[in-house]
């Protein structure tokens, strides 16, 4: 079992669809110092806070029914634009030559979102992936936890 190197300066990304963390290690691969660089909150509100219209109906079918249409889930819709906004920055660092190399930490869906809204430039930087949600943790026990892995 090997443990997760995050080298030194390395940027680590932890998040998800609405709470993104940048923290920069200050240590060195063997006693990294996760500080933090930037925090991302989304004001994102439940589905019925932002949306008032009824879910919209297709008109009569064949045996003279109608179908009601699956309402737009705006909470879910606000998660992967922030995800977007998100990549966004973190492409913003790789072009301004502030990270050589990054670590990704996020729950597998916004991992998912995230590989598709990264920049090739960015992807190239990332050292690892690591499927958890540590956003509501304290940054010594996302260290904890990331010094874990394998």
């Amino acid at each position: 079992m090997n443990k997760l190197k995050i080298p030194h300066h390395a940027l680590v990304f932890v998040g998800d669809g609405r709470k993104a963390l940048f923290l920069r290690n200050e240590g060195d691969e063997k006693f990294p110092n996760l500080k933090t660089e930037e925090v991302f909150e989304d004001e994102n509100p439940p589905s019925h806070e932002q949306g008032t219209d009824r879910p919209g109906h297709i008109g009569k079918g064949s045996q003279g029914r109608r179908s009601a249409v699956e309402p737009t889930d705006w909470h879910d819709i606000e998660e992967h634009h922030f995800v977007r906004k998100v990549a966004a920055a973190m492409e913003q660092a790789v072009r301004a030559g502030k990270v050589k190399a990054l670590v990704v930490v996020a729950p597998p869906r916004t991992l998912a979102d995230l590989r598709d809204a990264l920049h090739a430039d960015v992807k190239a930087c990332v050292i690892a992936e690591i499927h958890k949600d540590l956003t509501k943790h304290p940054v010594w026990d996302i260290e904890k936890h990331l010094t874990a892995e394998a």
